[in-house]
Formats: structure tokens, C-alpha cells, sequence
């Protein structure tokens, strides 16, 4: 495992790609930095992490399109089943070389707090617990990236579809707003989501079988709640989406809030994609 960590690690600088990354980060960071905190002598470094964070939707599709998809285009991933360490320590291996790559701007922009504090009163706690909570949110986009890489063998599909993903995460909150809180729309929204977890199910098993039955079980549930209190379902869509938006959580981080339930969050869902990147290229192993 350690060995593949280190080849990928190694793949990412001798290709550019990790190089550019941290690049960008650090000029679009310091560039905030350099409005906010210097020119306009606002002493919150958490800020300037909470601007940047739309830098995710360009940067984390780039950096995660190669890390399955290549393998798949070139066929070199029947060497990776060949050798003596399971699929979930390969991608556990891949997803720790990904996260290493992030890690580096992110040890560095942890020096702007002290620097900042030569000018003037910085808050340290609420600095650093929002640069461990956009290390989290990016650790969290990395793992979406890497089981979409795990889809297909177009690394410009797999690029495209984790922008598609991560941008709607990001208007996440904006896309509830719009909902109306009514239990009907409610219902329907419910419906519609149990639609597609239906046809994750199906392009992840080819089973019709069973992508139906989740369907059949998903909207009997979602009408019988409804027909018993239908009350429940008046805004409650809207309440799950920003309960479930990344962003969203990130910003309790830049609040001044040290949030453990976002900390478990992000961590769940970075296990859960991770679970589901297994189980692809598990599917492709035994295919």
C-alpha cells in the first residue's frame, strides 16, 4: 500500500499536476489574503478561506479526472489487481496521495495567521479551526472526485462530472432556497432524489431487479409518511439540503464555531466515497 501511495504521490509532481495545484491555491490565497487582511486591515484569516473556496470547483475535478480513469483508459489497472494488496488498500493509497497534494498548500497557508499577527490581534482559534475545516471540506470533494474517476475511462468525463457534482453541492443552499415549502413539493423533491439513488443503484449493479425494488420501497415509504402527517414534509426538503450542503458546514468553521458534528460529517462522507470507489472498481475487477 505504502509503495503505491509513494508511485502516485511521485505521478502527481512528475506530471505537473500536483505542482499546479498548490500553485493556485497559494496565489488565489495569497491574493485574498493580500485584499482582505493587508489592504483592509481586517485581521480574519478566516475569511479569506471562506472566499476561496470556490477554487474547489475548478482544482479538485483536475486533480482527482486522472486517478482511476487513466488507469482504466491504459488497462494498467489489471497490473493494480495483480498485486498482492486488496482494491480497498489501492484506493485508500490513491485517495492519501490526493489528500497529501492538498495537505501541502494547506500546512503552508497555516503560516499567514502568524504572519498576519505582526500587524495587528489575530484569533488564532477560530484561524486555524477553519483551516482544519477547509482541509476536511476539500478532503471531502477529493473523494467525490475519486469515485467519479472510478465511473468511466474518460478522465474529461470524469473531470466534467465531478465539476457537475461539487457545483451543484455548492449552490446547494441557493437550489433550497428556490423550493417552495410546501409538503407536496416536499414529497415530489423526495421522490425525484429516490429516482436517482434508484439509478445509482443500477449503473453501480446493472441489476433492474434491484434498482426497482430500492425505487418501489423509496416512494411507498416516502407516501405512507405522507398519508399519515403530511405535515412533516412542509419545508422539509429544504431543511435536508442545507442540513446535508458541505459548504454550508464549512461556513459554522468561519463563524467562530469549532462544529465536531461537521468534523464527523465530513469524515463520513469521505469513508463513503471512498466505500463506494471500492466497490467500483470492484465491479470492473470481477467484470
Amino acid at each position: 500500500m505504502y509503495a503505491i501511495y509513494k508511485k502516485e504521490l511521485k505521478n502527481y509532481f512528475i506530471s505537473m499536476y500536483g505542482y499546479i495545484f498548490i500553485a493556485f491555491m497559494l496565489v488565489v490565497a495569497g491574493v485574498f489574503t493580500t485584499i482582505i487582511n493587508l489592504m483592509s486591515g481586517y485581521p480574519s484569516f478566516e475569511n479569506v478561506l471562506g472566499n476561496i473556496t470556490m477554487v474547489f470547483l475548478l482544482i479538485i475535478p483536475i486533480l482527482t479526472m486522472r486517478s482511476i480513469a487513466e488507469e482504466r483508459h491504459a488497462k494498467t489497472d489489471q497490473l493494480l489487481y495483480s498485486l498482492p494488496v486488496s482494491v480497498t488498500q489501492v484506493v485508500v493509497a490513491k485517495y492519501l496521495a490526493m489528500f497529501t497534494v492538498l495537505l501541502i498548500p494547506c500546512a503552508i497557508m497555516g503560516l499567514y495567521p502568524l504572519i498576519l499577527s505582526i500587524f495587528g490581534t489575530v484569533h488564532f482559534g477560530t484561524a486555524y479551526a477553519s483551516l482544519l475545516g477547509f482541509l476536511l471540506l476539500g478532503g471531502t470533494l477529493l473523494s467525490i472526485g475519486l469515485f467519479m474517476s472510478s465511473l468511466t475511462e474518460s478522465q474529461v468525463i470524469a473531470a466534467v462530472t465531478s465539476f457537475g457534482v461539487i457545483f451543484a453541492m455548492y449552490l446547494m443552499n441557493a437550489l433550497a432556497s428556490l423550493i417552495p415549502g410546501g409538503a407536496m413539493a416536499s414529497l415530489i423533491a423526495f421522490a425525484i432524489v429516490a429516482a436517482v439513488f434508484a439509478f445509482a443503484v443500477y449503473s453501480l449493479t446493472k441489476n433492474s431487479t434491484v434498482a426497482g425494488i430500492t425505487l418501489a420501497v423509496g416512494i411507498f415509504l416516502l407516501a405512507a409518511i405522507y398519508f399519515i402527517n403530511s405535515n412533516l414534509f412542509a419545508g422539509l426538503f429544504s431543511k435536508v439540503l442545507n442540513w446535508l450542503s458541505v459548504f454550508e458546514r464549512f461556513n459554522t468553521f468561519t463563524s467562530g464555531l469549532f462544529d465536531l458534528t461537521s468534523i464527523v460529517y465530513y469524515i463520513s462522507l469521505i469513508a463513503f466515497f471512498v466505500f463506494c470507489t471500492v466497490q467500483s472498481v470492484e465491479k470492473r475487477r470481477w467484470a
